[in-house]
């Protein structure tokens, strides 16, 4: 098992500012960092991928699909352009940081809803872009982690059961599913089925408790889960994902609008202690 956060709790863009955090992350004993790749040239990435070897911390990202304006699954065809370009760039980005895995609901627009399910349209198109993407990727010895959300965030993908479903039809070995324990707390009646049903198509873990606060602090059974990770024999990224509303870009991205952790540091020692340990003893 490999330790990892998601660095939106921090920033929704890493700069040298955020390398003495990355740091302390590092001496606590988390193996990488989900870096967001939300806006930026490719050149920033190569020369943060440089600053984390120096570091001595492995790295993943996460990407979004923007705007509707840029949407990979449209049915306008100058739309969809758009938004395969934009797929594109974050790859390049996840590329040149050195990324293990691009992850994240780059699929459609969070928030945007077209007052339906993904039409068959939508899917083929999605799926597409993905297997090319997917080719790309493996290409460069990595592999794509897409993040199905909960039904008030998006449209396209809410359960694993559809995301099994999305995994078969793209087709690619390269193309794997992100599980999120805060998104399947919505969508699943039995988070525990979920994840056997994914299975050894989970390319990232997202450690994310009810309330998006500190791991352990709420109800999801993270015991349960990691019994249920371990005997299919998962042994990947458990990576912690917390939200503060510190930060209101993000704190309005993910309606957080109260404290959810006293402090950076008690976040960072606390989750890495507790997921540690509740692994080991799965």
């Amino acid at each position: 098992m490999n330790l990892g956060i998601n660095l939106l709790c921090l920033t929704d863009f890493v700069e040298d500012r955020h390398l003495a955090s990355i740091g302390r992350l590092r001496d606590l004993g988390y193996d990488g960092v989900e870096v967001p790749v939300l806006k930026g040239a490719v050149s920033h990435y190569e020369r943060l991928g440089k600053e984390l070897d120096t570091l001595g911390i492995g790295r993943s990202t996460t990407s979004i699909v923007p705007t509707p304006d840029a949407n990979p699954v449209s049915c306008d065809a100058d739309v969809r352009a758009r938004g395969l370009a934009h797929l594109d760039w974050a790859l390049d980005c996840a590329i040149a940081l050195g990324a293990e895995s691009m992850g994240g609901p780059f699929h459609a627009p969070i928030g945007f809803f077209t007052g339906a399910g993904a039409s068959e349209d939508e899917l083929k198109y999605g799926a597409d872009a993905h297997r090319a993407l997917a080719e790309r990727a493996a290409a460069n010895g990595m592999h794509l982690s897409l993040e199905p959300l909960n039904r008030f965030e998006t449209y396209y993908l809410n359960t694993m059961e559809q995301a099994r479903s999305y995994v078969d039809r793209v087709g690619h070995p390269a193309f794997k599913i992100m599980y999120d324990t805060f998104h399947a707390n919505v969508e699943e009646r039995r988070p525990e089925a979920a994840i056997r049903l994914i299975g050894s198509d989970i390319g990232v873990f997202h450690v994310s408790e009810n309330d998006r606060g500190i791991p352990g602090r709420g109800h999801i059974d993270f015991a349960a889960m990691f019994k249920i990770l371990k005997e299919i024999g998962y042994d990947g990224w458990l990576t912690l994902e917390a939200f503060g509303a510190g930060l209101p870009a993000i704190a309005t991205a993910t309606r957080v609008w109260r404290p959810l952790f006293p402090d950076f540091e008690t976040l960072f020692s606390e989750s890495a202690t507790f997921i540690r340990k509740t692994w080991a003893q799965a």
